[in-house]
């Protein structure tokens, strides 16, 4: 698993910032990112993918333990898309 440090050391390492500069910097894109998704906006990332915001709707479901139906809310998901690029590298 790669964390936000080690993305932050990386690119530390390949454009001379400091640690916590390049931190910063990782924290800023998954903030501007994060409040694109709130607001319902699409962020894309050309080669990499797209967030979108679906809307999930209300739905039935079953307590497993019990067997009961439950009401489960509606909501809203963050999904990713990845581009062809990136699925092209993964498949290589």
């Amino acid at each position: 698993m790669t964390t936000t440090t080690e993305i932050a050391e990386k690119i530390a390492g390949e454009h001379g910032l400091t640690k916590a500069q390049s931190k910063a910097v990782v924290e800023s894109v998954l903030a501007a990112i994060s409040a694109a998704s709130v607001s319902g906006n699409e962020t894309s990332l050309p080669g990499f993918g797209k967030f979108k915001v679906k809307a999930t709707p209300e739905r039935e479901a079953r307590n497993p333990a019990t067997g009961a139906t439950i009401k489960v809310a509606a909501a809203r998901k963050v999904s990713f898309v990845p581009a062809k690029a990136l699925k092209d590298a993964l498949n290589k």
